[in-house]
């Protein structure tokens, strides 16, 4: 006697050796002998022989049809297998018969619903009607897939593939057919997803891919503005009332600077002695804090900068109001600084004011007439030649003052990128040459004292402050140990940096006597903190990543092979020239500082990359 069972799901036939009523040894058609339950039987036969019963029961399943035996059951009512087999064959079902049937049922779980050992329930119309409506999708979606992997083997990006490029670049939904097909077709191929989509033609310009990439990440609503975030003009025209500064200012700035924050005038007094003016950028005088504008700037937090390109903190318009352009009148909130003829501040004063600027001064021109050298002759030419030196000896007084003479920071190269059509130009420049020292004292000097004026006004600022080397932000006063001063709250440029205007409407209150904006504890003031940090943060790491891209487009337009680079510790170098660090496994144990000639290949812009490897030491 035979016995068609079912174990684990799956219906299985087998040779009765012992019957004990509650469990049976049978053996399976291969030999193999186990113990099951009686209760797991379904029904009991002897023809046709075992060898032949399953070949039977196939051709019969396969004869019958699901969607008939479907509409010969009666809904909402459970049924056995053995019940709808006999409606079926319209007898009493051979054991051929009725394993077919249960073959069936078991096979097509969207037409019946199991309930219990050899007990269905048909499926509803409209579950039956939705589950073949998937079924159908999934095979159309199985076409589609395969027809995208014939595609993209040949490296042909489908059609359909076009509209879909930055989700499947930078957030792929992994469980989409699209994403499924990349993946199948880069595995075959030994590539990433994002190489082989460049095959496919996919990413036409790398520097494209990775600014797109950035933007995506943290722009979702992109880098456009809405005219209606533009400041009023009638806001705009109540600017003109401010009172007029007689001095003569000017800027200084790199040439492709459009926020123009910061401006400076020397003006004589008596007996030897001079003032100072530094002029900040005051767009606070006309963006409100929660208008739309200022929560767009609360947005953004921060202009983001990166070789040949910006994403400006505010609209151009408003940029163009406020920057301190050369032959206009601009609202500015300036910081005087009146200086004996021995550099010593005798006194400061703050003041909102309309000032001049007289002329907007470019590094690169400035640079030719402005430098060490010409202040080692003691003399040079310029329109501002005379400003510029009494300039120039206040900060080296300042920097004497905080304790950074011979800051060793003082040695260290800048470098400058430039693109014009797609040619780089990477420029060096010694950090502390004359240009640098005379902006950057001024700066520390007005972001310490609006500081200091703030703190002893019991007003809240955003202050900036380090400690064993840690910088950090807080709304308390703490000493900046990097730039040696007592207090650091960034104030000089409130049109790229949200703290800094935030800061700027805090020193206004102060100097016009009214309830600052911001309390001490002023969730939105924590809030900008928080996040400016953050995003502070994350802008600098992709500047230094399109610098890094940068690096390896100049090595490639200037066909760079051999290049000497300096050891930094262990494998880690720096190339000469130009701000790129790179881990050179071949490198033998070399001391920091040793000089290396090193071999260029395999440079991959996607990945930002390449290959180096040792030459040979060098002489320093």
């Amino acid at each position: 006697m035979n016995v068609f069972y079912e174990e684990a799901g799956t219906f299985k036939i087998g040779t009765i050796l012992t019957d004990n009523n509650t469990s049976l040894q049978i053996e399976a058609i291969h030999g193999k002998r186990s113990k099951i339950k009686a209760a797991s039987v379904l029904f009991k036969f002897d023809a046709p022989p075992l060898s032949e019963f399953m070949h039977h029961v196939q051709k019969v399943t396969e004869e019958m049809d699901p969607n008939f035996l479907w509409e010969c059951c009666t809904q909402e009512v459970e049924f056995t297998s053995s019940a709808l087999a006999a409606d079926y064959f319209g007898h009493s079902p051979s054991p051929v018969e009725a394993a077919a049937t249960l073959m069936l049922l078991q096979n097509a779980p969207m037409y019946f619903y199991k309930k219990g050992s050899g007990r269905y329930k048909a499926a509803p119309p409209n579950a039956l009607k939705a589950a073949l409506a998937s079924q159908e999708r999934k095979r159309l979606q199985a076409e589609q897939q395969a027809r995208y992997v014939e595609l993209l083997n040949q490296f042909i990006l489908p059609e359909e593939f076009k509209p879909l490029l930055s989700h499947l670049l930078y957030k792929p939904d992994k469980n989409s057919i699209e994403w499924k097909a990349l993946e199948t077709v880069s595995i075959e191929h030994k590539l990433t997803t994002v190489k082989l989509m460049e095959r496919c033609g996919a990413i036409p310009c790398s520097h494209d891919y990775h600014f797109n990439q950035f933007i995506w990440e943290h722009f979702p609503a992109g880098i456009g503005f809405n005219e209606s975030e533009f400041v009023p003009q009638s806001v705009l025209n109540k600017l003109i009332d401010l009172p007029s500064a007689e001095v003569t200012a000017f800027s200084i700035d790199d040439a492709s600077t459009t926020e123009i924050d910061d401006a400076f005038s020397v003006t004589p007094l008596t007996l030897g002695s001079f003032r100072i003016g530094i002029h900040i950028a005051a767009p606070a005088l006309g963006i409100d804090p929660d208008s739309l504008l200022d929560k767009t700037a609360a947005t953004r937090l921060s202009t983001v900068y990166l070789p040949g390109n910006k994403v400006t903190m505010l609209p151009e318009a408003v940029i163009s109001h406020f920057t301190l352009a050369e032959n206009k009148l601009c609202p500015a909130l300036s910081l005087y600084l009146d200086v004996s003829d021995d550099f010593t501040i005798t006194k400061t004063e703050s003041r909102i004011e309309n000032i001049k600027i007289a002329a907007n001064l470019r590094h690169n021109e400035l640079e030719q007439h402005f430098n060490e050298s010409a202040l080692n002759k003691g003399d040079f030419e310029h329109a501002f030649n005379r400003e510029l030196n009494l300039l120039w000896k206040f900060v080296c007084k300042m920097e004497a003052q905080r304790g950074k003479a011979n800051d060793i920071n003082n040695d260290k190269i800048d470098y400058s990128f430039e693109i014009k059509n797609n040619h780089v130009t990477i420029s060096e420049r010694r950090r502390g040459s004359p240009i640098d020292k005379v902006v950057s004292e001024l700066m520390i000097y007005v972001n310490t004292e609006w500081g200091k004026q703030l703190t002893d006004a019991g007003i809240t600022g955003i202050f900036r402050s380090q400690a064993n080397g840690k910088v950090k932000m807080s709304t308390s006063p703490a000493p900046h140990q990097g730039l040696g001063v007592s207090q650091y709250a960034w104030s000089s440029s409130p049109m790229r940096r949200y703290v800094d205007l935030i800061n700027q409407r805090q020193i206004i209150a102060m100097l016009r006597n009214q309830p600052p904006p911001y309390a001490k504890d002023s969730d939105s003031l924590l809030i900008a903190m928080r996040d400016f940090e953050m995003a502070y943060g994350i802008y600098g790491e992709f500047q230094r990543a399109m610098e890094r891209y940068w690096c390896l487009r100049w090595l490639q337009q200037e066909n760079i092979q051999t290049i000497n680079a300096q050891v930094i510790r262990e494998n880690l170098v720096k190339f000469d020239h130009i701000p790129f660090i790179t881990r050179v496994p071949s490198l033998p144990e070399m001391a920091p500082n040793t000089c290396a000639k090193l071999r260029i290949s395999e440079i991959d812009l996607l990945e930002r990359t390449l290959h180096a490897e040792f030459l040979q030491k060098q002489d320093a």
